[in-house]
């Protein structure tokens, strides 16, 4: 009969284990959390030193009743629930709602599990960390409180059924400030001038682009600038003044963190953030491999640790040796440095052997388990691979007095990258080559090639986009972006078209109420602090009741001051000028999941509703029928036609009456200015405040 109880999380993990620790060991898995705080209140006595009311979670009783049996028959309870804060506190939850106190209970951790992980873990029991589960109990509470007192606010004041969160609160901020700069950037003219050029004794031409003149690189700003460089140019000579050859090199790339695989996998494969952390579970907790049984294949997917073990790397260093040769092994491997406090207990996210390359699991593996794992296992052997190599050549062309630029680059030695290029370097590498250039070169004129151009707004935010701001201003942590962004996403305050992320009708309302009455729960900065505050409770200097004394007084006096100041939101039930179609009355303004509609007022008699289309006032420039504000289907705002499908006229932008005073063309509102939409034009022009 088992001596010893191993209880898990996750059921995945039982098979697999089990199979490593042989006929003494009992396996069991808890399914995630036994104990929460109640869904119906709070959950916290403010009153009595803000102490948790936790209970068992609705659906566990079954689970602890077996738990318990198990818990009777063992000699020996090992807890291995996952290496971090959550972890931690499901072990210490499970060692009260086993009733454990007293018996003989260790807590086990592994980073992957393998065979000789999980043996090695066993050698190393150890007690609950009661720091780290009080940083988690911290982290539970500040979030219990934000949700359960702001959100009844925004049932209140906006609509039912919304939410608010301490991390997707601040999350939503950012993309809304986002919009706002897309919304208020004016494109800047420049123009581009490229001249080809004849190289004596060679067949293809060289193409170089305009740099500047002798006193320095300059940026041609509109076309009278252009022309006056054109007129300069005219019958001018071109020769060689400068050939300079160098070695570039570039280093290998970190292993993977939990930030850099989600945006990395958004990057190179289109996965969601939630998509990535679901299939690198699945790799984690085991895959069912021919001839092997269930084995884990990567290590534990939530770090910011880009730490590697010494065994990994001894193992990594024997196999690019006996597959690549020992030229292509890293002199020394690199680690990340950061001022931020990183679990370092945790590795960076590896293959658990290196030597089960992608193409042997293929058969084991669905196609995006493949697609996953292949990206794990080419990014950890490229950080254990040496430095990539490049020739550079940079030649100046002196045109008069103004000079001209071309560059290239060739590989010398591949180094890492005969393994790994990343999503965005495989756009930038640069494969023009410049043979036999030296200042002898006899250069002629062909013909120059000018294009226009204007600055680009900042980019939408992606969801990988977005994991990367959150983690550089320290917002959240590894196990918290994926469902940050996955919130957002199901409350439909931001959707996701082509990748980009976009703020809907609802989130910009939300964010606006959010901002005005709880200034601090979406400042970004307070919202690091209060992250640097939990790390300190997880490190024992900062007492986790502190925290939480700190911050719910402040939280309360917001929201007692909203609830008399803030009026409500407008939404819904306006009066609108349509008449029903069916029984003639007045139509009003109704808000669904998908945003505003019109519904009859005499529902349930009368179910008539139709498709709710702002008028703003400024005719089509194209057929001269009202412009309305419209939303794509998953809540993007635009302006089209009221004639469409007849006319098919939509911009992202508000248009404006005034016509563009240099070409006629529309003009669209960018802050407090107009810009011309006319292609070649670029006008801008000051909007004319009405009083």
């Amino acid at each position: 009969m088992a001596k010893y109880l191993v209880i898990v999380e996750s059921p995945a993990k039982v098979k697999t284990i089990k199979k490593f620790l042989g006929a003494n060991y009992e396996v069991a898995a808890s399914n995630g959390h036994v104990r929460d705080l109640p869904k119906s209140q709070l959950g916290i006595d403010v009153e009595h030193n803000y102490e948790p009311k936790y209970i068992t979670i609705r659906g566990k009783g079954d689970i602890l009743a077996k738990l318990r049996k198990e818990v009777k028959k063992a000699e020996k309870v090992y807890l291995a629930t996952d290496p971090d804060r959550e972890g931690e506190a499901i072990s210490w939850h499970l060692l009260h709602a086993l009733k454990l106190e007293g018996k003989k209970v260790y807590r086990i951790t592994f980073n992957e599990i393998t065979k000789n992980a999980i043996k090695e873990s066993l050698k190393n029991a150890r007690e609950i960390n009661t720091d780290l589960v009080d940083a988690q109990q911290a982290r539970r509470m500040l979030d219990r409180m934000v949700g359960y007192r702001i959100s009844p606010l925004l049932w209140e004041k906006i609509k039912r059924g919304l939410s608010a969160g301490r991390v997707q609160s601040v999350a939503l901020r950012i993309i809304c400030d986002r919009e706002d700069e897309i919304n208020a950037f004016i494109p800047e003219e420049y123009w581009s001038l490229d001249v080809k050029l004849a190289v004596a004794g060679e067949k293809k031409p060289l193409i170089a682009k305009y740099y500047g003149t002798e006193e320095g690189k300059k940026t041609i700003s509109s076309k009278e600038e252009l022309d006056q460089i054109l007129y300069d140019l005219e019958g001018a000579s071109y020769q060689v003044d400068e050939v300079k050859k160098g070695e570039r090199t570039k280093k290998a790339p970190l292993p993977f963190t939990t930030s850099t695989l989600q945006q990395e996998a958004s990057k190179a494969l289109n996965f969601s953030t939630q998509k990535t952390m679901r299939l690198a579970q699945q790799l984690y907790e085991g895959i069912d491999i021919k001839g092997n049984g269930t084995v884990g294949v990567i290590s534990y997917l939530r770090t910011d640790s880009t730490r590697v073990s010494d065994e990994a790397v001894r193992m990594a260093k024997e196999y690019i040796t006996d597959k690549y040769g020992s030229e292509y092994v890293a002199v020394a491997a690199g680690e990340k440095k950061n001022g931020q406090k990183i679990q370092d207990a945790h590795e960076a996210i590896r293959p658990t052997d290196i030597s089960r390359t992608p193409y042997s699991l293929k058969e084991s593996l669905s196609r995006d388990q493949f697609r996953l794992y292949q990206l794990i296992w080419k990014r950890f052997t490229a950080s254990q691979m040496s430095v990539a190599r490049h020739e550079t050549t940079s030649v100046r062309i002196g045109a008069g007095k103004h000079c001209f630029t071309v560059s290239a680059s060739r590989v010398i030695f591949d180094g890492f990258m005969s393994v790994y290029t990343g999503a965005d370097e495989e756009k930038q590498e640069n494969n023009m080559l410049v043979k036999g250039i030296d200042k002898q070169s006899v250069l002629s004129f062909a013909e120059f090639d000018s294009k226009q151009h204007f600055t680009q707004p900042p980019a939408h935010y992606t969801e990988a986009s977005l994991v990367r701001a959150l983690e550089e201003l320290g917002i959240g942590r590894p196990s918290t972006y994926a469902p940050t962004i996955t919130t957002i996403l199901a409350r439909r305050y931001v959707t996701k078209e082509n990748r980009n992320l976009y703020v809907t009708e609802l989130g910009e309302v939300v964010n606006g109420m959010m901002k005005k009455a709880f200034p601090s729960i979406v400042d970004v900065s307070f919202t690091a602090n209060l992250e640097g505050l939990l790390d300190k409770v997880e490190e024992g200097s900062v007492s986790w009741k502190t925290v939480v004394a700190n911050f719910y007084p402040d939280l309360e006096e917001a929201v007692s001051r909203a609830e008399q100041e803030l009026a409500h939101v407008q939404i819904a039930e306006e009066l609108s000028d349509e008449t029903c179609d069916l029984c003639g009355r007045q139509m009003v303004v109704k808000y669904g999941p998908h945003g505003r509609f019109l519904a009859c007022p005499g529902f349930p008699d009368c179910r008539s509703t139709k498709p709710y289309f702002e008028k703003i006032g400024i005719a089509c420039p194209k057929c001269g029928r009202d412009i309305v504000l419209k939303k794509t289907k998953k809540g993007r705002k635009y302006y089209g036609c009221m004639g469409y499908p007849e006319c098919d006229f939509m911009v992202w932008q508000r248009p404006s009456s005034v016509r563009c005073d240099k070409c006629g063309s529309y003009t669209v509102e960018k802050g407090n200015k107009l810009v011309c939409t006319g292609e070649s034009c670029g006008n801008v022009m000051e909007k004319i405040k009405t009083s």
